[in-house]
């Protein structure tokens, strides 16, 4: 099976949860056009707090479909969006790429 994009959402608000939309523009070294997230600084509000110039680690959240799966099986009910992530995955290792991998440039993706 390829890897594919099962979901992509975005949130202008800070929510923990995003709405799932049928697209979204990735703007290289900011994140994710019209997420609460999007910037080159910190948008934590807790990591604000601490020092507003920190670099933005966390433009882009993705999580695969396959942890939703298993809290499923857990008795959890959760969707693509729910915990937060901008791009729900499926067949697509994220755990094992390093960490300059999980930045994404500019392309736009859909579900």
């Amino acid at each position: 099976m390829d890897g594919i994009v099962v979901a992509v959402s975005r949130s202008e608000t800070h929510t923990f949860s995003k709405l799932n939309q049928t697209s979204i523009q990735l703007l290289t070294g900011l994140g994710v056009e019209g997420d609460s997230h999007l910037g080159k600084t910190v948008k934590h509000r807790s990591r604000v707090a601490v020092d507003p110039t920190q670099p933005n680690l966390h433009q882009v959240h993705l999580i695969h479909a396959e942890l939703h799966d298993e809290l499923q099986a857990a008795g959890f009910e959760v969707a693509a969006g729910q915990m937060g992530e901008n791009i729900t995955t499926r067949g697509i290792d994220l755990l094992s790429l390093p960490i300059s991998n999980k930045t994404i440039s500019r392309q736009n993706s859909s579900s």
